[in-house]
């Protein structure tokens, strides 16, 4: 993995540095498939199903992304 710096809403930056290392890690998978759709040129359902595989793999579940959506602690 590769590091980058992006802006976020003051709020974003304050609640992801008080998370705890688990959620950050899990946020950080979440966005790296996110930003992989929005720069790729695949059509939209490849996209979808290697993010879909690679979440599983780095075990995202659908209650995980559920709370990381929801903000649930």
């Amino acid at each position: 993995m590769e590091n980058i710096t992006i802006q976020v809403d003051p709020a974003i930056a304050k609640a992801y540095r008080e998370a705890e290392p688990e959620k950050q890690q899990k946020i950080q998978m979440f966005l790296n498939i996110m930003l992989k759709k929005a720069v790729s040129q695949k059509p939209l359902l490849d996209i979808m199903e290697e993010a879909s595989q690679q979440a599983i793999s780095n075990g995202m579940t659908p209650e995980i992304l559920e709370s990381i959506l929801n903000d649930e602690k």
